[in-house]
């Protein structure tokens, strides 16, 4: 099947990680491999200080491990790394994988990380404002440019980008996040723009934002500040629960009295991850673009119609979702 006059074709990504729950370390590379197998685009990596194995020595091992995955960070978080130490790994993990490497980066989020390691926690406007520093400096280096960079959070005086990497003009550069701020900032320098929700200072996601008219409004801030090179942007997003059932309407019921009781179902992972900061129908909880329920077939053309009114094409999945969810995968694979 051919893609539809005027939207990007799908791609799919899995988020892998190296911890005691997958099985540690070494089983990240099996991960990767699995992926690959199930005919995913890519897998990415996230950037953390808890238990788990650092971004860029397990893309090092995972270029070396695969063939074809496009292998990337979701995401680094920028506050922990100056820009030049960053382009230096990424354009050496980009030569290592022959070309596969995609940066995703964003400001930092989980202050107790920072405060347990005893690093600077800027304010949200302040992170912001050090990202786009950042942006701008590894635009240069990834290149492989010389450059000049005077700013308040970084001072760059003619260091050249090296090695050069192998995909031109440079690799590709993610960032996204649910408010306008860093939306319109991914809008002004990313390739690939993550369209997320919202979320809570404890790093959950606000129902609210789960409906399609909210990523739709999301969509539309992109849309504005990109201007004329939106044509250009992938829109990428990250399912929050996928869920195959023969049944959709009896599991939205289901999860939809699970959200309502709160903690009395607080050991379901899908709750877990979700702040009800309003309920949603069940009409609103069966067209999200961010809820994965029903047959693989169903899935499928639920992913068609989220493309068709967002221009959304670029799905992740987390994890413990990636087998689950390799038959929709398979459906939608070209087109």
């Amino acid at each position: 099947m051919t893609t539809p006059e005027g939207l990007r074709p799908f791609k799919f990504a899995a988020a892998i990680e190296g911890n005691q729950h997958e099985g540690g370390v070494r089983r990240l590379i099996k991960n990767a491999q699995l992926a690959e197998e199930y005919g995913y685009d890519g897998v990415v990596v996230p950037d953390h200080l808890g238990n788990q194995a650092g971004p860029f020595a397990a893309l090092g091992a995972l270029a070396a491990s695969t063939k074809k995955l496009r292998l990337g960070t979701s995401v680094l978080a920028n506050p922990l790394r100056h820009p030049v130490v960053v382009a230096k790994e990424a354009t050496t993990i980009d030569v290592l994988s022959g070309g596969r490497f995609e940066l995703g980066i964003g400001a930092g989020w989980i202050k107790s990380e920072f405060d347990a390691a005893g690093i600077e926690f800027l304010s949200g406007p302040e992170r912001l404002a050090q990202l786009e520093e950042s942006l701008i400096v590894l635009d240069g280096l990834l290149r492989g440019q010389e450059v000049q960079f005077k700013g308040k959070y970084y001072q760059v005086d003619g260091i050249k980008g090296t090695p050069r990497p192998r995909q031109g003009p440079r690799p590709p550069i993610a960032v996204g996040g649910g408010g306008p701020k860093i939306l319109k900032l991914a809008a002004k320098y990313a390739d690939t723009v993550s369209i997320a929700t919202r979320s809570t200072a404890g790093g959950k996601m606000l129902m609210s934002d789960f409906t399609l008219e909210a990523t739709q409004r999301r969509v539309e801030i992109v849309k504005e500040a990109a201007g004329e090179r939106f044509k250009d942007i992938t829109l990428n997003w990250a399912l929050a629960a996928v869920v195959l059932t023969d049944d959709r309407e009896s599991i939205a019921d289901m999860a939809i009295s699970m959200l309502e009781q709160g903690e009395a179902a607080k050991n379901a992972d899908f709750v877990d991850k979700i702040e009800v900061d309003r309920p949603l129908t069940k009409e609103e909880f069966l067209n999200s673009p961010y809820l994965a329920i029903g047959t693989a077939e169903e899935i499928a053309d639920q992913l068609r119609k989220t493309r068709a009114e967002t221009g959304l094409s670029f799905a992740g999945v987390f994890p413990t979702q990636m087998e689950a969810f390799s038959p929709v995968v398979e459906i939608l694979k070209g087109e």
